[in-house]
Order: C-alpha cells, then structure tokens, then sequence
C-alpha cells in the first residue's frame, strides 16, 4: 500500500477529516464473555426439571462457572461470533416414598466443556454427575439426563442464536444499519454503459441459485473400482464404520437415510450401481422444510481409479439459529469426514 501522499491516489490512504471508521461501521470488536456470564446465569438458574413425577424432585440451582472466551467481530455490518467456552451448573434432587417421605436429598453437577462457534450447528457434550452414585442417586442422574439435558441444550441453543444475532452488539447495531443505509443512499450513483451492457449469460448463471442458498462442487480421487466406493457410501455397516456414528442406510429409490447419528436425514432419488447416487440430505440444525439435493456421480477412467463428482445444491446460507457457517461446515464435512475417512479407513488414497 503506497504512503500517504505517494502514488496512485486509488491505493493512498487519506485521513478524514470526520475521524476514520465512523460509528465503528467498518470494524468493531466487543467482548461478549461477562453478557455471556449473565446470558446463561438467567437461562440456566433455578428451573424446575421434575416437581413430583415418580416422586422424583430435581431443579438446577445455579451457573457455577462460565470460563473461556467470547467476542462479537462486526465488519461492514456483518456479525462474526467467536467463542469458545465450558459451563458448570450445579443441580439438586430428591427422592420421596410413597408416603411423601424423603429417601434421599443429593447434590450434582451439570458440566458443558465445549460450546464454541466452529460447532455452533451442532449440539454440545453433557456431563451430568451426582454425588451420590448409589441406586437411588442413579434415579435421579438417569431422570436429569432424560428431562434436564433437553432443558440445558434448549437453553445453549438460545444462547447461539444470541451470539449469531451480535450478542451485546445488537442494540450498537441497530443504530448503525441506519447510518449506513443514509450514507449508502448519499452516495453519487454512476452507471457506465460497461455496466448496463452485462451479459444476458452472466445474468442467468447468478439467477442459478436462490437467494439464501448456495451450491457445493467438489471433485475427489480415490485408488479404487467405482463399484467399490458406490458401495461404501450405501452401506449402513460400512459407513458406521468409517464414520464412528450410527448409520441407517436404503438401498432402494425412495427409501430413508440417517446419518452422523440421525444429524442428516433424507431419501434416495435415483440410484445407479456404481454409477450415480442421488439423494434429498437435511440437517436438522437447518430451518424447517427445508432440503438439499446431493448428487455424486462415479467415473473409472482407468481400473483401479475412480473419480467422484459431487454437487449439492440448495444449500441454506443460514441455519435455524442464524448462524452463517453452514455452507462452508457442509464441503468441510465432505472432505473431511466422509471422503478423507473412507481413504485412511479403506486405504483408497491417491
């Protein structure tokens, strides 16, 4: 970049007069862990799990600890959270007879050691422990896991959708969408005959994908038969195998798919042996109704040798929390945890 004063005026950097990044529009940052102390202290505190059912009595009590780090980046109005951060609830439970006489009165802990920003589509590990571990302290951990770790989820989750909307930026940002559209529309409009001259074909390829949506390419090379990695990726058995999670797999068109632990449902489209897979995916972090289609195609252009192209339009730029990553966490769960799992599992690497 030339010095100030130096060389061609478009690269020089000019003071303003009116003070560089106003109302911070450009770049700001905010540190978000102290709001999420207090976020999840009010979402997580003093709420009843179970109040008599099956004599069992269990309500969390408070957030223990909120330790790591958290910040709202805003570039040109565009949130970018980052976070990384491991809570501690502590809870309380009670176990009474059929006479309404206590049997047991037992502290525990709830810890959430990960909740960060890369993994904000999905949702995060729970430890629940009880200080009691005898049969009837087991009760009442078995009865948090089954009605108070939903309630915990459903409560990070409120916090995720918090920190993608701009956390304790909100309101800041509010007030500055204004000043920007104002500035925006100040700004002298020059339209060039270069500019109203695009052509008809760039224009229908951007129309290509609707707003909102992106589509994934991706092409892959494995030292394989076509055959034998068509066969992988419908193989429920297999697929639990290289993956680490549990698999539901049809090897009929129409039928159901579940993977990665029921994260990604969909149906089969159209199936050729070794040849094609088309399937409708969804992840359930995505709004409702809402589907991609997933397209993989096998070529063999020597034996031994395959090549896998992979197209999956319909991919939503946003997920239900608000969270922006989606698209980019999609192709990354190609590469990395399908396509790159099945050449260390299978040894079909290039």
């Amino acid at each position: 970049m030339a010095k100030y004063g130096e060389g061609d005026k478009r690269w020089i950097v000019e003071d303003r007069p009116d003070g560089a990044n106003v109302h911070n529009w450009h770049w700001a940052e905010t540190d978000c862990i102290d709001w999420s102390r207090n976020l999840l202290t009010k979402l997580l505190s003093d709420h009843t799990i179970l109040d008599g059912e099956g004599n069992l009595y269990i309500k969390t009590k408070k957030v223990d600890k909120v330790d790591g780090e958290a910040y709202v980046n805003v570039r040109k109005g565009k949130i970018i959270p980052g976070y990384e951060i491991s809570v501690t609830i502590s809870w309380e439970g009670e176990v009474k007879d059929s006479d309404g006489k206590t049997l047991l009165l037992a502290d525990g802990i709830v810890e959430i050691p990960y909740i960060a920003d890369e993994n904000a589509d999905e949702d995060p590990d729970i430890r629940v422990v009880v200080k009691d571990e005898g049969p009837i302290g087991k009760r009442l951990k078995d009865a948090f896991l089954a009605k108070g770790k939903p309630f915990v989820l459903e409560q990070v989750r409120v916090y995720v959708s918090a920190m993608a909307k701009g956390g304790p930026a909100k309101e800041e940002l509010e007030v500055k969408k204004p000043v920007a559209a104002a500035e925006k529309k100040a700004a002298p409009v020059v339209a060039t005959t270069a500019a109203q001259g695009v052509k008809k074909e760039e224009v229908k390829k951007k129309k290509k994908n609707k707003e909102g949506f992106k589509t994934i390419t991706l092409t892959e090379k494995f030292s394989c038969r076509a055959v034998n990695l068509y066969e992988i990726l419908m193989d429920e058995n297999r697929w639990k195998g290289f993956t680490q999670s549990n698999a539901k797999i049809s090897k009929e068109v129409g039928g159901e798919i579940s993977i990665f632990d029921g994260s990604v449902t969909g149906t089969n489209v159209e199936l050729q042996e070794g040849k094609l897979i088309v399937q409708k995916w969804r992840f359930g972090s995505w709004p409702d109704g809402i589907q991609s289609l997933v397209r993989l195609t096998f070529e063999e252009p020597e034996p031994g040798v395959t090549i896998v192209k992979l197209t999956q339009t319909d991919v939503p730029e946003e997920d239900r929390y608000g969270n922006s990553t989606v698209v980019e966490n999609t192709e990354r769960g190609w590469r990395d945890l399908i396509f790159n799992k099945i050449r260390a599992v299978f040894g079909f690497g290039i």
